[in-house]
């Protein structure tokens, strides 16, 4: 096993701990260590040293039977290879061995560089040109702390036929692609029903696009395939090519050249952004043998960063489902695959779950006990974040599974590429291990806050459990993901006692065992948890979900909202679990179990006493497979009942660990939490009812329950909650905030920033102008044309609104104008300035909410409010800080 790898310095302080020497020998042992530490000595207080020189003294210390600390002092420490936990490096018989921030500290293990020193390169398109290292390739870059998107050209359906061997280019405006350099770097995204798949070009010739292979045989058969995607209009790209980079925050990367390629927003210096390119693949390997399995280990108040996983960029990827996809070449793949294999066929059930890949995670927990994450933050990361158990492939060590005795406590994972959390594998030793030390078993997921995952790899889920027992996911808040919230087990049934009719009809079982024992899926519980936001850009799938049997497993007292589909999906072979006294709000339908075929065995489930306002239910054969509804109730709109709000109110995280995500933590009018607004700010709800008003920090919640704003064609509304100042806008001052949540469920609702005359007149302040985020119809700029207080124009942005967007209102002289960004800093114009006629000299400005329903509303979250010029401004500090 190597030792922990060389780290370069860019950020470093004092230690500010109080602490005394090194303890006498024979008691327990601290190390101090530091960005800028020693790589000798003994890494005293005033002598911090290196992680590097930590881990050396600490493999001596904890083989004493010791309880050994390293504290972390301030800074970023820079690796340039994993950091990797064997063995030695735990603690031995039941003592521990702490990696832990000072008090006050904030220290980053990340594995990427800072990018400077920009120089302009194309003047006209606002294309900006830096050094980077030769030879460093990465799918990621980190700006302010947001994964950028690469340059991008959408592809409308008919602009290419998919073939067996590539594309052909339909449209005749595309044709300047054959004479693009480096072909080879493009690559082909494909958004289906419920997989993300990307597939690399290898040239491009006239009207032909070639693609690499193995990647596009592999995209090319199975189920949910580029060609034969259930979805009717899949969503296509090409990407990765300096030619596509024509949009604002984009960036390509030339690795042989050194040369990154960015477009920042109008009139911003990229010199005063924080670029970062990762240049590791994975961070930290916790991971031992069967024999010797790592032991007593925990890391606490570190942040994780700065990873990209570079597989899909060579072998493509080709998901199956959640993260699990193929890579190799099947020389038993038929030669007429395209065709006869579009939607499955025997030879792929061949290839099923034994040739099948887990994503490499950014920090990996294998061969390991007693191992604990808590109170860290995981951000920036190219693929999961934290893979627990999964299996070997996945692994730097080469030995997967045997995970027990882990704990996974109050951590933020924000701005991920892939899973927050994966537990578990998917092949024969994660469901049938041939040792007993292989299984899974005994972890805790809680009081974590899993916001805006799966970016890149959109199939995957915040939180997947495969084949584990006594995982507990309890107390959690998953927002903003585009498949599915919370996902446990796998296998389709497959891998059951007496396995499935279905697979034995596809022709799985002629080339796998069935098995006649039961799979190590048991004894689950998904309690508590908050899920909002979720299933985005998918339609199959659930917010919660389960695959196989799992006896013993409990899905209990989960409170969803804002989900676009279903909301408890029980697939295929799920069988022998309970759900009981879950929320359901806006889902549809409710509760799905997938017993439709004869041979899939979902059978046998008890769903009881949950709560639900919409959708109902779809229950197929349920008495003939003994699926069982009893005393669920249907609620009308929001008049939930006393156990339905109990359940709501104390859903997600404990307040010790509540984000300004969480909207409960402005409390509900039927919770038991005050957040007044401080006395620096007016709110009025200006025609709308049953508004409510908070304030956590820098954070706000509005929720207002109002028609709509907008007053052209016939309409005539004006109804919305607003916290404001008043005079605060004015020529040369802007307004600007976040939305980092819109928890109305109507797809125009609207939350974001106002100016008008008068905030307390509806219906007659002229000078009207918003910039707003809707749930489903990205962000609109609209405005009063003609002066009589009510808006009637409007332009619009297709944003991705499943992530948080800052808005923005200019005012030059007498014309205002609308932009948005996705940091804060890069903003994109929406539409052209205006006019508002009769605006006066000085307005009011401010934040506002409307729900698009005058019976009912919830509460919208928004950080970071600016009323620049107007000495009003709320910074709104790292995203989603713990309180």
């Amino acid at each position: 096993m190597a030792a922990l790898s060389a780290v370069a310095v860019i950020v470093s302080t004092l230690v500010p701990v109080q602490a005394a020497q090194a303890a006498p020998p024979g008691k327990d042992r601290t190390y101090f260590a530091a960005a800028d530490g020693l790589e000798i000595g003994d890494c005293e207080v005033r002598h911090a040293c290196s992680l590097e020189r930590a881990q050396e003294l600490v493999r001596q210390e904890a083989r004493k039977g010791r309880d050994v600390t390293v504290v972390l002092g301030d800074g970023t420490y820079r690796v340039t290879e994993p950091l990797e936990f064997s063995a030695q490096d735990g603690g031995r018989d039941g003592h521990t061995v702490r990696w832990t921030a000072a008090p006050g500290a904030h220290p980053v293990i990340s594995g990427s560089t800072a990018i400077s020193g920009w120089s302009v390169h194309d003047e006209d398109a606002g294309i900006y040109v830096a050094d980077t290292p030769r030879g460093v390739d990465s799918r990621q870059l980190y700006v302010n702390g947001i994964i950028a998107q690469r340059a991008s050209l959408p592809l409308a359906n008919s602009d290419v036929t998919p073939t067996a061997t590539g594309m052909t280019i339909n449209n005749q405006q595309l044709g300047y692609l054959s004479g693009l350099p480096d072909q080879g770097r493009i690559e082909f995204q494909s958004l289906g029903d419920f997989t993300n798949r990307y597939s690399p070009v290898e040239s491009i010739d006239g009207s032909t696009i070639t693609m690499a292979q193995p990647a596009w045989d592999n995209n090319t058969w199975g189920w949910d395939t580029v060609q034969n995607s259930f979805l009717a209009r899949p969503t296509w790209s090409l990407e990765n090519s300096l030619a596509f980079l024509d949009d604002v925050g984009e960036w390509y990367l030339d690795p042989s050249a050194g040369k990154l390629y960015y477009k920042p927003g109008d009139g911003v210096d990229p010199d005063d952004l924080d670029v970062e390119l990762p240049q590791v693949e994975s961070l930290v390997s916790i991971s031992g043998t069967y024999d010797e399995p790592v032991t007593g280990l925990a890391f606490d108040g570190i942040e994780f960063t700065g990873t990209s996983w570079l597989g899909p960029s060579t072998h493509g990827y080709a998901t199956q489902q959640n993260g699990a996809f193929i890579k190799d070449a099947y020389e038993y793949r038929p030669d007429d695959a395209f065709t006869s294999c579009s939607r499955g066929c025997e030879m792929f059930e061949r290839a099923r779950f034994d040739a099948w890949y887990q994503e490499p995670a950014a920090v990996q927990v294998s061969a390991a006990h007693d191992i604990s994450l808590t109170n860290n933050r995981f951000t920036n990361l190219g693929q999961t974040a934290l893979g627990i158990g999964n299996d070997a492939n996945a692994m730097l060590s080469g030995v997967g599974l045997g995970a027990s005795g882990i704990n996974v406590v109050g951590n933020i994972f924000n701005e991920v590429g892939g899973h927050g959390i994966a537990v578990g594998g998917v092949r024969e030793d994660a469901h049938h291990p041939s040792d007993p030390r292989m299984i899974n078993k005994d972890i805790r997921i809680e009081n974590n806050t899993v916001n805006r995952v799966a970016i890149e790899y959109k199939d995957n889920s915040g939180i997947l459990s495969t084949y584990a027992t006594n995982v507990q996911i309890v107390h959690n808040e998953i927002a903003n993901v585009a498949y599915d919230g919370i996902d446990t087990g796998y296998g389709w049934g497959i891998n059951d006692a007496g396995g499935s009719e279905e697979y034995v009809r596809r022709g799985y079982y002629n080339w796998h065992p069935l098995y006649t024992t039961p799979t190590t899926l048991k004894d689950n519980l998904v309690a508590g948890n908050l899920v909002h936001h979720t299933k985005a850009r998918f339609a199959d799938g659930g917010s919660l979900y389960n695959l196989s049997a799992s006896p013993g497993t409990v899905v209990e007292r989960n409170y969803l909202f804002n989900v676009s589909g279903v909301g408890l999906y029980l697939d295929e072979g799920t069988r022998y679990t309970t759900y009981r006294q879950n929320v359901l709000q806006g889902t549809s339908p409710w509760i799905f179990t997938n017993a439709y075929s004869d041979g899939n065995n979902t059978s046998d489930n008890m769903i009881r006493e949950n709560w639900f306002n919409s959708g109902g239910a779809q229950i197929p054969n349920a008495e003939e497979r003994n699926n069982q509804l009893i005393d669920n109730v249907s609620v009308s709109g929001t008049s939930w009942p006393q156990g339905a709000l109990e359940v709501m109110c104390y859903a997600g995280v404990a307040p010790e660990y509540s984000t300004t995500l969480n909207a409960n933590l402005f409390g509900l009018a039927q919770c038991p939490v005050e957040a007044p607004v401080s006395n620096e700010y007016e709110t009025t709800a200006a025609s709308a009812s049953d508004s409510y008003f908070g304030q956590r920090g820098t954070a706000f919640g509005i929720a207002a329950a109002g028609a709509d704003v907008w007053g052209a064609g016939g309409q005539r509304d004006d109804e919305f909650g607003a916290i404001y100042r008043a005079g605060s806008f004015s020529a040369g001052s802007s307004v600007s905030v976040r939305v980092d949540t819109i928890n109305d469920a109507n797809a125009w609702a609207k939350s974001g920033v106002m100016v008008r005359n008068d905030m307390t007149a509806p219906g007659a302040s002229s000078g009207y102008a918003i910039a707003a985020v809707t749930p489903r119809n990205g962000v609109v700029f609209q405005w009063d044309s003609d002066g009589d207080g009510y808006l009637d124009s409007a332009g619009q942005a297709r944003v991705d609104t499943h992530r948080a967007v800052w808005v923005r209102l200019d005012r030059a002289g007498d014309q205002v104008a609308a932009s948005y960004s996705y940091d804060g800093v890069n903003y994109r114009q929406v539409g052209s300035p205006v006019t508002l006629p009769g605006a006066a000299e000085v307005q009011d400005g401010g934040v506002f909410s409307t729900s698009h329903d005058a019976t009912t509303a919830a509460i919208n979250v928004f950080s970071g409010l600016d009323l620049a010029g107007s000495g009003a401004s709320t910074p709104p500090g790292p995203p989603h800080a713990p309180k």
